[in-house]
């Protein structure tokens, strides 16, 4: 559901692009842009009166700003997440990692514990970890593997839960700390 500031944002994003200007041309070079966007190097005040100044420009800069954003989100290395919950005497059913993308699911099923891996959809990188078959683990806070697998076509990935004690047992010995990364080495 698209919120209203979600369209006023779109709205000021078009009204912002969308004037044509007779002989407009690129005033400032793609080095210069991108200086701006990684905040290496600030805009003078007449390459800020030449970018409000044309639109073209203006274009160009959100061109630049979208690539970079696809290309960090698609640059997936690692996400890392914590058991933060005190403990209520409940069995821990779930944790996510702090980036939102990826929960762990704890189940017991015919008397015997299971992890499942789950990505989440909004996650940037999603496909590409779909499409690619990438080998994945889980690591807790000491380095053990809780999960090692590829995501299936739902993104997900499920396996005995591998230690003795229970997860919750488990995570808190171990710093209360686990992450989800690529499997080291070649993969597909």
């Amino acid at each position: 559901m698209k919120t209203s500031s979600d369209i006023d944002r779109k709205l000021r994003e078009r009204l912002l692009l969308a004037p044509r200007v007779e002989g407009d041309r690129l005033m400032l070079g793609d080095a210069v842009l991108l200086a701006a966007l990684d905040g290496s190097r600030a805009l003078t005040a007449g390459e800020r009166a030449a970018l409000q100044g044309s639109p073209l420009t203006t274009r160009r800069l959100r061109t630049l700003a979208i690539e970079r954003r696809a290309a960090a989100d698609d640059a997936w290395q690692c996400s890392h997440g914590m058991l933060r919950a005190a403990d209520s005497g409940a069995a821990l059913t779930r944790l996510a990692t702090d980036d939102g993308f990826w929960r762990l699911h704890f189940v017991d099923s015919a008397g015997a514990r299971r992890v499942i891996l789950q990505l989440m959809p909004e996650a940037p990188f999603a496909a590409r970890l779909l499409r690619g078959g990438i080998l994945l683990r889980v690591l807790d806070g000491a380095g053990a593997e809780v999960l090692a697998g590829r995501l299936d076509l739902d993104g997900e990935c499920e396996c005995a839960w591998p230690f003795a004690d229970d997860p919750a047992a488990h995570f808190q010995q171990r710093g209360a700390v686990f992450s989800v990364q690529p499997q080291p080495g070649p993969q597909p």
